[in-house]
């Protein structure tokens, strides 16, 4: 009879829905990046990553790559690698 719970609670576990959403803790305070699907109350589980950096990422320049980027002058030439599939 126990092999026959354990089967049903098996099957159980299979049928059980999880979804993962990303968020951030912060001063006691869980902020979720999306709202969840779910309109019930439910179970959750909090798994804390990496901590993280406090330093938002270093800003780009406009323009930065201004000269040292370019498209050569015979660009829109044919190729003539592909001049036997042309027509």
């Amino acid at each position: 009879m126990r092999s026959v719970f354990a089967i049903f609670g098996y099957i159980k576990l299979l049928l059980i829905m999880l979804t993962t959403i990303k968020g951030v803790y912060d001063n006691g305070k869980i902020t979720l990046d999306e709202i969840p699907k779910t309109k019930r109350k439910s179970k959750i589980v909090v798994t804390f990553l990496d901590d993280l950096d406090d330093s938002s990422p270093k800003k780009r320049r406009l323009g930065s790559l201004k000269g040292k980027l370019g498209t050569p002058n015979d660009f829109n030439d044919p190729l003539e690698d592909l001049n036997e599939y042309m027509f």
